[in-house]
């Protein structure tokens, strides 16, 4: 097949390798940055490059920040008593922007999967028990996709806070099976989270 550039040929493949991107839309995400003004795509690739060299992951909760600690970590309004328990960064922020939530997070990285090599060691867990010991967390609420791996990792969170007296809660199935929390819309996630159960 004929193309055109090399160099649109190029920023084309490189588009497609993001998630949700096929060949079609990346070719009119290139098209419409031919153009664009000089300055917009040198802002925009600056942008790109500031986003990989300066963001940087929350000490406290595992979350993303521009510095050493997220800014929710450090809101003296967020409830300390109140941890939610995510599977990934992008969970937190799909949480976040319900305004439902208004404890703190803890985020795991993943869940228990042994088949993938994935153990509580892994997820950082023992460092959990450590956080709410420290904080004094009187609930968490383990809001993870509920799949099969996900189910397993909070049963074990919660036998694993069983000892510290905290009530642990799991959000409710408002999402539906194997989907991801990411891909819900807000009022589900809203839902789900004034629903929770407990484990």
């Amino acid at each position: 097949m004929a193309q055109f550039s090399n160099y649109l040929d190029a920023l084309v493949r490189e588009l497609t390798r993001l998630p949700g991107m096929g060949t079609k839309s990346a070719s009119r995400i290139a098209f419409h940055l031919i153009t664009m003004d000089d300055a917009d795509v040198k802002r925009l690739a600056s942008t790109i490059v500031d986003l990989k060299e300066r963001i940087k992951t929350c000490e406290i909760c595992g979350g993303i920040s521009d510095t050493q600690c997220c800014s929710i970590c450090e809101d003296p309004a967020r409830d300390k008593g109140i941890l939610c328990v995510v599977q990934s960064q992008k969970d937190a922020l799909t949480i976040e922007k319900t305004g439902v939530f208004k404890g703190r997070y803890y985020v795991l990285g993943g869940v228990i999967s042994p088949l993938d090599g994935i153990g509580p060691e892994e997820l950082k867990l023992p460092r959990l028990v450590d956080r709410c010991r420290e904080s004094g967390v009187k609930d968490v609420l383990v809001a993870v996709n509920p799949t099969i791996e996900g189910d397993a990792t909070t049963l074990y969170i919660a036998k694993m806070l069983k000892p510290l007296d905290i009530r642990v809660k799991r959000i409710a199935r408002g999402i539906p099976l194997g989907a991801d929390i990411e891909y819900a819309d807000s009022a589900t996630i809203a839902r789900s989270i004034s629903d929770s159960v407990d484990v």
